[in-house]
């Protein structure tokens, strides 16, 4: 093999590495994992190790390609009973409020720092749109209200078609390009917005019944399979000039809520590549940065930060989320949680490749504004959910269910794990009144496998075999919840099992 392809898989393989030990530290410190990730991208540069890199148009496309798993990932792990209440919302904050956010900060950018309204206008677009991966992987280390938490996710996975779209069309605009009435413009964006979500979910659907009638020969398929559904409805999506990155989003939400097999397993899966989707991105972009320019952008950066965060952000929410009545604490604690992350500094490269005036200002600007405020908002989030009072106490957490097919038998094999907290612990077999045609075939405690009987009680801690009827499998899965939350008098306590549960 070539040295330097050697040499290069020796760096990608230690780079990896380093991240997922950085990752630990990250949760240690409470820190946001994508500031390690751009420090060891940084470090590698021109100011660490001396690697040079420039390619502008190679970093926009790999983080074109990075956001695709970074959006899917986050469509498969949503969950639609938490999502279905809050796509109202969500849909308003991603729109109304980014535009509400986008003219406030642009405002606020033109007087204060006498740049031009449209680069203005650019940097705040740049800027409005909420991370993903930052918020995903943030918020889900809190204890926080699912209705609230919900709204923070979908938004994030919904805010960056509209806002990539109108980076796009004032690019073209600086370029020189003549642009369209204003009015075209935002029938556009609508008509591909609307069209790269029927695309994504259609897609969905259509793979995830393929799925469940179709049985792969190997159990590792399902969850390559899976990314593979999300990634064709990208790219069908964007050859039929419509928006790619909300049709992933949206199909990975219908695929990672379909009962497919080995569901749990390739949502696992699909975890694991959106982690390195991330530190590849965020290490690219990291080397793409040059230090040395970074100072002449603290200022710049302050100003659009501390406009957008203590401005621009809170009259966005409180236009957007009033009419839905959450409580005052909550939209105190969306406004503080909107995290910026990679996808303004990818942004930033749109411009950049362009080779428009003022671009490089917006890419140093950009790069300083997410690592301050992210360091600031991403430490803090815990520390403002205690003092807003909406931090809950750890509730059970739902078991989890995966089945695998029988094909032969028309049945499933279901496995499950009885968590901490849950309310299976101690209840008779018997007692969890399963279908006639299901059944707990094989446990595994404290390392000792045993087949039960009528006589045996769930742990904390077991592993379960079941099998039941393919038919049977949803009811199983149903009362296995509903035992888990409520005990073996959940239907008494008109516990029903539905996935989601309860605020």
């Amino acid at each position: 093999m070539n040295p330097s392809v050697t040499a290069a898989l020796a760096v990608g393989a230690l780079v990896v590495l380093v991240a997922a030990v950085a990752l630990r530290l990250s949760e240690r410190l409470g820190l946001p994992s994508l500031l390690l990730y751009l420090g060891l991208g940084v470090a590698l540069g021109e100011s660490g190790l001396g690697i040079q890199f420039e390619d502008v148009r190679l970093t926009q496309t790999l983080a074109e390609a990075a956001l695709v798993v970074i959006l899917s990932e986050g469509g498969l792990t949503t969950r639609w009973a938490d999502a279905r209440r809050v796509i109202a919302p969500s849909t308003v904050l991603a729109t109304v409020g980014v535009l509400v956010s986008i003219l406030v900060t642009a405002g606020a950018a033109m007087l204060l720092l006498d740049i031009p309204w449209v680069l203005a206008l650019l940097a705040a677009s740049v800027v409005s749109s909420t991370d993903a991966a930052a918020v995903f992987s943030t918020l889900r280390r809190l204890a926080l209200p699912r209705r609230m938490t919900a709204t923070l996710e979908v938004e994030s996975g919904l805010n960056d078609p509209p806002v990539i779209l109108l980076v796009l069309v004032l690019t073209a605009q600086l370029s020189g390009n003549t642009p369209d009435p204003w009015w075209m413009v935002a029938l556009l964006v609508v008509a591909e917005l609307l069209g790269g979500a029927a695309i994504g979910i259609a897609v969905g659907f259509l793979g995830a019944a393929l799925l469940r009638r179709v049985a792969l020969p190997l159990a590792g398929l399902y969850p390559l399979a899976m990314l593979a559904l999300c990634v064709l409805s990208f790219a069908a999506a964007e050859l039929a000039h419509t928006s790619g990155f909300i049709a992933c989003f949206l199909c990975g939400l219908v695929v990672g809520n379909a009962p497919i097999p080995h569901r749990s397993a390739s949502i696992g899966f699909a975890e694991g590549m959106a982690s390195l989707a991330q530190i590849g991105l965020f290490v690219l972009l990291g080397l793409l940065v040059s230090p040395s320019r970074l100072a002449g952008a603290l200022v710049p950066a302050l100003v659009i930060g501390a406009a957008l965060l203590l401005v621009a952000r809170p009259l966005s929410v409180a236009v957007s989320l009033v009419p839905f009545r959450l409580p005052w604490q909550q939209l105190a604690f969306v406004s503080w949680a909107g995290l910026r992350g990679a996808v303004p500094i990818v942004l930033a490269t749109f411009p950049l490749s362009a080779g428009i005036e003022g671009a490089t200002f917006v890419f140093n600007t950009v790069f300083v504004l997410v690592v301050v405020f992210t360091l600031l908002q991403g430490s803090s989030l815990p520390w403002v959910a205690r003092r807003l009072r909406i931090a809950t106490p750890v509730t059970p957490r739902d078991v989890q269910v995966e089945a695998a097919p029988l094909e032969e038998l028309d049945a499933e094999l279901m496995q499950m794990t009885v968590p901490e907290g849950s309310r299976l612990h101690g209840v008779y077999l018997p007692e969890l009144r399963l279908p006639e045609d299901a059944a707990v075939v094989l446990i595994v405690r404290d390392g000792r496998s045993f087949v039960p009987d009528e006589n045996t009680r769930l742990m904390r801690g077991d592993q379960a075999l079941l099998v039941a009827a393919r038919r049977s499998r949803p009811e199983a899965e149903r009362r296995l919840r509903a035992v888990s939350r409520a005990g073996r008098l959940a239907m008494w306590r008109g516990e029903s099992g539905s996935a989601g549960g309860t605020d």
